[in-house]
């Protein structure tokens, strides 16, 4: 089947939409309409990656409903909504048996190599191959992705909010809950206060954390925070961040620090603001030239964890449904982070607000595409693509 795409052709390039081809799903594979795509900053770092395969339609944050499924796929069925995840995994490796699914290996080869989980592609312009993108490639009217990757959604589950869940929000939420397991009652600091960090700061306060500090550089994400349940803030410009924690702690420092920033400077800041016995869990991604100074006299005794967490310690299956629930019951804010209801054709004003200084960056530009019928086969496909704006 035909359909429009953004591609990636070069390395710090503009997409290009064109028109692609689509090959049908193969064995625990998955066609999904593609109905809501989130851009994420990470995509942005795929544009300016010369690792990345080339060509390669980019996109990780979907949501969409299912139009047709390959042999062996139990999961899902035609017709239902599901979100994305970009992160699929075996379900029989060491990692996967124990519950680890966040740990499993499995896609991180293909996903390098630009492919789906049989080292082969589904797409093509021209009879030439175009790679995927971490076996999802939602920057397209339809993707083909493994049935891992899909996650039932309720019915009434809006699309582009559903989009956001897979990436930032489940990574987000899942620090809080998952990696850290706040506790009802106890404190916790958020760094970096961006798609990932609110979203903590929304997992802590689910969790039942009675004192939420929200720590960043901006006084505008400062003041959004709050919006998602931090009771204080802290502008880490403005002094030593760990004791201001500290202040706000009567002298203890916090129960949990959560550092969504990437910058070890934070994670320092993090540890040294957390109390004896506290649990400083780390999601961003650090610079591999960088070095984590931490204070090694009396190490043994403060009793401190440093966790590493990827993706939230997610188990899809599970947070997914449970974010989605949550957002339906008034618990959970989405709205609020689809910053902007854009065309595919405006992608690339997407890209270029990530390089303003002063655009909110604690939400996403979702791309929507309209409603259209579901097929089985189709030489080509028209979708009209809407475009609407929704302030935070």
């Amino acid at each position: 089947m035909k359909m429009k795409a953004a591609v990636m052709t070069g390395v710090g390039m503009p997409l290009s939409i064109q028109e692609v081809d689509l090959a049908e799903p193969k064995a625990n594979e998955v066609l999904v309409k593609i109905e809501a795509t989130g851009v994420c900053h990470s995509d942005l770092n795929a544009v300016n990656d010369a690792t990345t395969p080339i060509p390669t339609i980019l996109g990780h944050e979907g949501a969409g409903t299912v139009v047709s499924v390959g042999p062996n796929v139990y999961k899902v069925k035609p017709g239902d909504k599901v979100a994305l995840s970009w992160v699929p995994y075996c379900g029989t490796c060491e990692f996967c048996v124990t519950g680890a699914v966040h740990l499993c290996e499995s896609a991180f080869g293909p996903m390098f190599d630009g492919t789906l989980l049989d080292g082969t592609s589904r797409l093509s312009h021209n009879g030439e191959k175009i790679y995927h993108n971490s076996l999802l490639s939602t920057f397209a009217e339809y993707a083909v992705v493994p049935e891992l990757s899909c996650v039932k959604l309720p019915n009434e589950m809006p699309l582009a909010q559903a989009s956001l869940i897979g990436c930032g929000v489940a990574t987000g939420y899942g620090a809080a809950v998952n990696a850290a397991k706040v506790t009802p009652g106890s404190t916790v600091a958020v760094f970096g206060i961006g798609g990932v960090g609110v979203n903590a700061i929304q997992g802590a306060k689910i969790a039942g954390a009675s004192k939420i500090i929200a720590c960043d550089v901006k006084p505008a994400n400062l003041d959004i925070a709050k919006q998602f349940g931090a009771t204080h803030t802290v502008n880490v410009t403005e002094g030593d961040a760990a004791e201001a924690l500290r202040n706000l702690t009567g002298g203890f420092g916090v129960h949990f620090a959560i550092d969504c920033s990437g910058n070890t400077r934070a994670t320092e800041s993090a540890w040294n603001g957390t109390r004896k016995g506290g649990t400083v869990v780390v999601v961003g991604a650090f610079n591999p030239a960088a070095a984590l100074n931490l204070p090694a006299g009396g190490f043994h005794r403060v009793g401190k964890i440093l966790k590493g967490s990827f993706y939230g310690d997610t188990q899809p299956y599970r947070d997914f449904p449970t974010i989605a629930q949550l957002y339906l019951d008034g618990k959970f804010k989405l709205d609020e982070l689809v910053l902007d209801r854009i065309s595919l054709d405006d992608i690339n004003k997407a890209f270029d607000s990530f390089h303003d200084c002063n655009c909110i960056n604690v939400g996403r530009s979702v791309i929507e595409f309209s409603p259209a019928a579901p097929i089985e086969t189709a030489d080509k496909v028209e979708v009209q693509i809407e475009v609407t704006k929704l302030s935070l």
